[in-house]
């Protein structure tokens, strides 16, 4: 299992999708680019035992009863666990008074209806989903379910578009797929932060499953062609076996998904597998923001980043009125290499317009092998569109960018973390060393849009400043999970320090930040962090290629203090004023660290000369 500190919002995962070809299908629709994940240690997942299956007795003459069958040996594939730490983008304001609050959320649930009966779920996700954050602690009911239903229609949409997925629930068996099943629920049972509520697990993907069959991606992808007294039909034998057997251990979760199949091949003539893996997907899926069912598609993405390294074109993207933006292309990349710019535009991909596709079918265009070519249409500002033809390669991502000496009279130097995986030690070390050469006595470490990534490696960075103590700890229901990592006494750089934080900065930037504020090690500037503070692992399903991505634990600062819904506020004084963020859109910082152009990096140096004043 690997171990994440990952995560961003459903907004970072599913919203106005910002999608990072790097990890093209992580899990908000914004902040897709900025979802780069939390992974903790690498540690074993042991298989959980499971009750036999019920025994069906009552009711036999008017209702089939499935048993699921017996269950072989242990079915776990070797787990990588690593933390990983994610933010989204807050939408729109919303008044902290209830009544306030209440209004709001009125216009947004408003709001997001229209967007509903539009099919535009990714952007009604996005909406819902940062509107709960802001509301946090406010009972929402009704916001609550519609976020749930918005998140339950934009995965199984992006489930349906990716390939890999397709191809791997087409060669699935019943029995394989029961086994998935069983392969998930162990590991949530053994890993997950809380005690899993079975029941309303399987009334998810019993709705999960009411909303998929209406769904076109769905229909076409199954050749569901079946008419609406057939499935209100099926509902309503479901929800009848479901009330005579109810649901209350991991045995009996598993005897009702293999009813619900079974019932499903009756009446519809769906294959059993496909109804097994909705209820797996739906189930993890419900369990919090973070925790998510994985195609091997995103799997592999997921690996691609926490080793820094991809095959594709190398560029950011968001998707917009029929356009994909193109917000950031890597150096050195096969983009850069063809001429693209950030702000340039695709309008169309392997001769299809941008306007027919959704984001994740673009995306899945815009992939392919090494050494394979993509034909685009790009638009720069007014300018005709140019035919480009790109040939994909390998590009190595770097989590450290932008390293400068931005006061040469003060010897101020400056980087930008942009996130945390296995290079980021090494890339912080080159830069550090390229610095003090350059003649740095004092340093401003920018974290802002910091997504987060892997604990390990927030760990390490932190052991550079900090020379000895507690630098996080995690607390999970599992105590394999519990674990305080320590400085080991060797910290190497004594320079004063200026940390840069925005509301994308989160999870493994929110343990840097933590730990260097808890031991006055650095100044804070900015604005409150993300606030994500929980740690992800990452398990790879023994059977259908896929994994799971689990809250396993909570992680706390060298102090005690939580990250959950607080995040990190700057110091008194270096507070930055901006202008709130829309809610179908992303404010991007200036390029330039001009001071006149970017308030952060003018108060992070205020903070930096008078820390050297006072020296």
């Amino acid at each position: 299992m690997k171990r994440l500190n990952a995560g961003r919002s459903a907004r970072a995962l599913f919203g106005a999708a910002l999608y990072s070809l790097l990890a093209l299908s992580q899990f908000a629709p914004t902040a897709l680019a900025q979802n780069r994940l939390r992974y903790p240690v690498v540690q074993p997942v042991q298989s959980g035992a499971v009750d036999a299956p019920y025994s069906d007795t009552a009711d036999e003459q008017t209702q089939p009863q499935f048993s699921a069958p017996s269950l072989g040996p242990s079915l776990t594939a070797p787990a990588l666990t690593s933390p990983t730490l994610t933010t989204p983008a807050p939408a729109a304001t919303i008044s902290s008074s209830p009544a306030g609050a209440t209004a709001t959320v009125a216009s947004v649930l408003d709001q997001g209806r229209t967007l509903e009966t539009q099919h535009r779920w990714a952007e009604a996700y996005a909406l819902y989903e940062d509107t709960a954050r802001q509301t946090y602690g406010q009972p929402q009911p009704e916001l609550d379910s519609r976020l749930d239903i918005a998140k339950m229609h934009f995965d199984i949409g992006r489930r349906y578009a990716d390939a890999s997925f397709r191809r791997n629930i087409a060669g699935l068996s019943d029995n394989e797929a029961l086994d998935m099943f069983t392969d998930a629920a162990n590991k949530l049972q053994d890993h997950y932060v809380q005690n899993p509520d079975w029941a309303a697990l399987i009334n998810r993907g019993t709705h999960d499953l009411e909303i998929a069959l209406a769904e076109p991606s769905f229909q076409e992808s199954n050749q569901e062609q079946t008419g609406a007294d057939r499935i209100n039909s099926f509902l309503l034998e479901l929800h009848h076996q479901q009330a005579q057997h109810p649901v209350h251990t991991l045995s009996d979760a598993r005897s009702a998904v293999w009813s619900a199949a079974q019932t499903a091949q009756v009446h519809l003539q769906l294959k059993p597998a496909i109804i097994m893996t909705e209820f797996t997907a739906a189930m993890l899926g419900g369990l919090d923001e973070y925790s998510a069912f994985l195609t091997s598609g995103q799997l592999n993405d997921l690996y691609s980043q926490i080793e820094g390294n991809f095959v594709g074109l190398g560029v950011e993207l968001k998707a917009a009125d029929g356009i994909l933006l193109i917000v950031n292309v890597i150096h050195n990349s096969p983009a850069e290499r063809a001429g693209i710019k950030s702000g340039d535009k695709i309008v169309s991909v392997a001769g299809r317009t941008t306007a027919d596709l959704n984001t994740d079918k673009a995306a899945e265009l815009l992939q392919g092998p090494e050494g394979s070519t993509v034909d685009l249409a790009v638009v720069t500002g007014n300018e005709e569109p140019r035919p480009l033809t790109i040939r994909r390669a390998h590009v190595d991502v770097p989590s450290v960018d932008d390293v400068k000496i931005v006061d040469r009279d003060s010897g101020i130097g400056y980087f930008k973390l942009t996130c945390f995986q296995k290079t980021t030690s090494h890339d912080v070390d080159t830069a550090l060393w390229q610095l003090q050469r350059n003649g740095m006595r004092s340093l401003i470490i920018d974290l802002r849009g910091n997504p987060g990534g892997l604990l390990t490696a927030a760990v390490e960075v932190a052991d550079k400043f900090i020379n000895q103590g507690s630098i996080v700890s995690t607390r999970g229901r599992s105590p394999g999970e519990d674990y305080n990592y320590q400085a080991p006494g060797n910290a190497s750089w004594r320079v004063p320090l200026v940390v840069l934080i925005d509301g994308d900065s989160a999870s493994a930037a929110e343990i840097l930040s933590g730990a260097l504020r808890d031991y006055h090690r650095a100044t804070i500037v900015g604005t409150r962090s993300y606030g994500k503070g929980s740690v992800q692992g990452i398990f790879p399903l023994a059977v259908g290629g896929g994994g799971v991505r689990l809250t396993t634990a909570k992680f706390y600062s060298p102090l005690g203090k939580a990250f959950s819904h607080i995040g990190v506020e700057p110091d008194q004084g270096y507070e930055v004023r901006t202008a709130a963020k829309p809610i179908d859109g992303h404010v991007t910082l200036p390029a330039s660290t001009g001071t006149q152009d970017d308030p952060f990096l003018s108060a992070g140096l205020r903070a930096a000369r008078n820390q050297l004043a006072q020296r």
